[in-house]
């Protein structure tokens, strides 16, 4: 099952609905959800350029409002649909405001065929029971994989790549944690490109790199769709083929990530990990980063613990995990990436370059949560 994300008090839950006929008619509501995304971005560029101010949320609303009287396509979304769009576009040009100067971009227009939902709140659905909920005048059948426990807050539909439908919604909750047993025991994890994760248990753990694998399939893939005439039935057979491919990577990854965080909230209560600079990594190493998605586990690792009264905590970014001696605390002027091993002048102990990190980790994290200290870190003398 997907990453389920909540807070203390809400949960979201997935079903997939059943393809059916009359999903057309939620496919068109996503459009014409697309078409007054795109002319929401739109008013706000003009009012912008003609008044150099931003547009109000409740303004437009307003203008919104009047014009789906006008236009028939669009009184098939309801009104707490275009509400929602007009909210979400109103917290993006926030956040834009917020970190500008960090180069993020303000919300842009979107294709309408990719534009993915749209989300009732407090009306426009019904549960009726079994796996059967009303959206509109329409029913709509589900999976009914797990029961609904708790009052249902919003409702969205989502449409894949693929054009698969499912229903999202958030509940409001209130479980606590569900603590399974306490092992009294903490662990450092140091994140590698050639190691997945480094324990400081002396325990590794390999990543599939579930990417790499398929490489060939999504290369054959890639080649089939690009080679296929743009507007035919064959290109759109060949893109859903290679959406297909890229589909099970992920869930094949998705699966493993669940597993792995099971695995280590059942052998530890506290997870301590380094706070890494992703995008740089990225920039550096490129795909291989993307294939481990480490933020990807942290996030499904953070849920898992939450949930089973467990604690993940994170160390400062600055500090230097790999180059300081874990035995005596002495600290490198530097240390070269390419270096796995290294002699410390000051204790002449051999540090692995991973293993001794994952023990400062701990270390530094058993100090942040108060169940150890961690040594003064000695100066650096030159050799």
């Amino acid at each position: 099952m997907p990453p389920l994300w909540y807070n203390t008090s809400m949960k979201t839950l997935r079903f997939k609905l059943y393809e059916h006929k009359r999903n057309r008619y939620l496919k068109r509501t996503i459009n014409a959800s697309g078409v007054i995304y795109n002319r929401c971005i739109a008013l706000h560029k003009r009012y912008y350029r003609m008044w150099g101010k931003h547009l109000n949320c409740a303004k437009l609303q307003a203008h919104i409002a009047k014009l789906r009287k006008r236009i028939p396509f669009w009184q098939s979304v309801g009104s707490q649909a275009v509400q929602d769009i007009c909210q979400r576009i109103e917290k993006a040009y926030q956040l834009f405001f917020k970190h500008n100067k960090n180069g993020c971009c303000p919300p842009g227009f979107k294709k309408v065929k990719k534009y993915k939902s749209f989300t009732l709140k407090q009306a426009g659905y019904k549960f009726l029971g079994g796996n059967r909920v009303k959206v509109g005048s329409r029913v709509y059948q589900y999976w009914n994989s797990r029961e609904i426990e708790g009052k249902v807050k919003t409702l969205t539909i989502k449409r894949t790549p693929l054009g698969e439908l499912f229903m999202v919604i958030v509940v409001d909750g209130n479980d606590g944690p569900e603590i399974k047993f306490t092992t009294g025991k903490i662990a450092g994890f140091d994140f590698g490109l050639k190691t997945f994760l480094t324990c400081s248990d002396g325990t590794t753990i390999e990543s599939p790199q579930f990417f790499k694998q398929s490489l060939n399939v999504i290369r054959i893939a890639n080649r089939h769709h690009s080679k296929k005439l743009k507007g035919s039935s064959n290109r759109e057979r060949a893109r859903k083929n290679l959406v297909r491919a890229h589909e099970d990577i992920a869930n094949r990854r998705t699966d493993w990530f669940w597993k792995l965080a099971h695995d280590l909230t059942n052998r530890f209560d506290v997870l301590c990990f380094e706070t890494l600079n992703l995008k740089g990594m990225k920039r550096l190493w490129g795909r291989k980063v993307s294939d481990l998605a480490l933020r990807d586990f942290l996030d499904i690792l953070e849920w898992v613990a939450r949930k089973k009264g467990k604690q993940v905590v994170y160390i400062d970014q600055w500090y230097p995990s790999s180059k300081t001696c874990f035995n005596c605390g002495h600290i490198l002027d530097s240390l070269d990436l390419s270096v796995t091993e290294w002699r410390c002048p000051s204790c002449q102990s051999i540090n692995g370059r991973d293993e001794n990190a994952a023990n400062n980790i701990q270390a530094v994290g058993a100090s942040t949560v108060g169940l150890g200290d961690v040594r003064q870190a000695m100066p650096a003398i030159a050799v």
